[in-house]
This record gives C-alpha cells, sequence and structure tokens, in this order.
C-alpha cells in the first residue's frame, strides 16, 4: 500500500514548544460511504490550536488536526455515489451524526449526542489525503479558488450560524468582538445584508481590514460603540469580554458565543449586563443545512476570505503565527 504525509499532535503543549511531529502513515481507503479526499488546501482554524495546547483534549492519539479542507476526490467507497472521482470537495468540523438522536431526529444535529469531528475524533487535513463521510462533505463553489475556498468551510459557516444567534433584525446594528478568520467572513455577510457592522479588537492589522472591508465603525475590544447593538458576535476566546460587550446590548439584544473554547467569564451584574431581556447564548458546531446556506450565500455576495499561505510543511509555524497574533484574516496550507 501507498504511503502519504501527516501531521498529528504529538503530545499537547503550547505551540512554541512544537507539539506536532509530521510522520508517514499508510495510505487509507475509503469505507462504504466515504470518498478519499486528495488534499489540495486546509485552512488553519484556532480550534486547531486548541487542539494541539490541550484546551480541547485529543479524542485519540495521533490525531491528524484540520477541518476546512478542499481538495478532489480520488477514491470511492462502494456505496459512495454522490461526487464522481476528480470532483473538487469541501470537508468541515462536522463529520458524522447519529442521525438517530433526539436532537438529530428535531434537526438540530449540531447537538447530536454521538457527533464526529474532522481533525479530532477522526483525522483532518494537515495531511496529503484524509477521508469523509460523502453525506457530510460539501460541493464548492466554482467561482471560489481551492485557497479562498478553505476558510468558508469552518470559519465561513461557524460565523454564519453565530451571525443568526445573534438575532439581528434587517437593518439593525451588529457588534464583532474579535477579527480573525471567522469574523472577517461574517461580517461581509452582514454587510451585505444591510447590517450596521461595528468591530470592536486588538491588533491594528485586524482594525485595518475591518475598514478596508467597510464596517461603520472599528475600536478596540474593550471600546463601547459608538450606537447601542441589536446582536453581538464574540469570535475572541476572551471571557472576560462577555461583560463588555452584554453591557454594548440594548434592551432584547442578544450576544453569541461563537467559540468552541472560552476563558473563563467574570461575574456578571444583572442590572448592568443582563437586565431588560439582554441575552447569551453560545454557538455549538454547526448542521449541513448552515453550511449549504452560507456557501449559497457566499457564492452570491462574492465573499472573499483574505488569506495568508504557508506550506503544509511549514503548519507548526502557521499555528505559532496565529497564536501570536502574525497576520491578519486566516492562514490556509497548501500541498
Amino acid at each position: 500500500m501507498a504511503d502519504m504525509d501527516a501531521w498529528v499532535v504529538d503530545h499537547v503543549a503550547p505551540i512554541d514548544e512544537q507539539p506536532l511531529r509530521r510522520i508517514t502513515r499508510e495510505l487509507p481507503e475509503p469505507g462504504s460511504r466515504q470518498v478519499r479526499i486528495r488534499v489540495s488546501c486546509c485552512g488553519v482554524c484556532r480550534t486547531d490550536l486548541h487542539l494541539a495546547e490541550g484546551d480541547l483534549p485529543p479524542h485519540r492519539p495521533a490525531t491528524t488536526p484540520g477541518h476546512e479542507v478542499v481538495g478532489r476526490v480520488d477514491a470511492a467507497g462502494t456505496a459512495a455515489t454522490r461526487f464522481a472521482i476528480g470532483d473538487r470537495v469541501g470537508v468541515a468540523w462536522l463529520g458524522g451524526t447519529d442521525g438517530t438522536c433526539r436532537y438529530c431526529r428535531r434537526g438540530d444535529e449540531n447537538l447530536c449526542v454521538a457527533p464526529t469531528f474532522t481533525g479530532w475524533d477522526v483525522d483532518g487535513g494537515y495531511a496529503d489525503v484524509c477521508l469523509v463521510d460523502e453525506r457530510f462533505a460539501y460541493a464548492l463553489p466554482g467561482n471560489v479558488s481551492d485557497e479562498h475556498a478553505a476558510p468558508l468551510l469552518c470559519a465561513g459557516i461557524i460565523g454564519y450560524r453565530a451571525l443568526r444567534a445573534a438575532a439581528v433584525p434587517p437593518g439593525g446594528r451588529l457588534g464583532i468582538y474579535g477579527f480573525g478568520g471567522s469574523a472577517h467572513l461574517t461580517a461581509q455577510i452582514a454587510l451585505h445584508e444591510g447590517t450596521r457592522v461595528h468591530v470592536l479588537t486588538r491588533g491594528a492589522g485586524n482594525r485595518e481590514l475591518a475598514r478596508e472591508l467597510g464596517a461603520d465603525s472599528v475600536g478596540e475590544a474593550a471600546d463601547a460603540p459608538p450606537e447601542p447593538l441589536d446582536g453581538a458576535i464574540l469570535f475572541a476566546p476572551a471571557g472576560e469580554l462577555v461583560p463588555v460587550a452584554l453591557r454594548a446590548l440594548d434592551a432584547g439584544g442578544t450576544l453569541a458565543v461563537a467559540g468552541i473554547w472560552l476563558s473563563d467569564i467574570p461575574a456578571l451584574n444583572y442590572d448592568a449586563e443582563l437586565f431588560h431581556e439582554r441575552r447569551l447564548r453560545s454557538v455549538t458546531a454547526n448542521t449541513r443545512h448552515d453550511g449549504e446556506q452560507f456557501l449559497t450565500l457566499a457564492e452570491r455576495f462574492g465573499i472573499r476570505a483574505t488569506t495568508v499561505p504557508y506550506p503544509m510543511g511549514d503548519a507548526p509555524r502557521a499555528l505559532a503565527d496565529l497564536a501570536h497574533g502574525g497576520f491578519s484574516g486566516a492562514a490556509v496550507l497548501h500541498n
């Protein structure tokens, strides 16, 4: 059997202590409903960093990270008929559900009690190839390059679900806290839909990107926006910003926390931060319907990711640069 190269989480540690290791392993064969993807690009997500550093405990040893995968089908299982050999497809965070639990039955597969996540439960895209259940793969917009499609598959989809969770009415006012790979895509959708967007973020590069994309105002993460917010999204994994964002909400506003991991939230003041029916909610994974809706809008609106390319061999450097704020937008690994 042929071999392949892949990065794995060898041990959890701060990214500067090199928790990733590149190995050679046997080329995997697809199961009956799986297709094998020859990886062209894989986006670098903060979740990958949390996995390497142990904020998200690995579910299995020597897992290959990466869940923003773009490539072409090069093998298919015996019962896999959705894609043809050579088709370009995307692989995202949600890799499988049981389809039978109470959440799946009611259409909330993002809350499935026995889910499978790409790059956490099964090997992801920091590799030459990866496997995916064809039912959880995405056909990609034809007008988007591989590099620019990769961040759409997690950063874009999760940001889109967070935008809907923030429940901003048409023409309303949205606050975005943190402005990395996911936020800069979400802002574009919101602006195209006529929402007023106020970006609050650290880092001069991130603030400049927000201005370039047309945000109505840009400030530091702890600043007060220039007007009360109908809704807000917290993308930064900083629990201390939760009360800051809640205070910025108008009565009846919603703060959606988009990350899979968040540092501890300080004690909240009920009167200043929750009273008048302000709402605080989390965003957990996504459904395939979210993904299809977002990709349709991304194609219609011409949503474009701001990307920084890295060779696949430099995956540890890309994650370190993410950890240290070394770029604006989204890093993408290339084979």
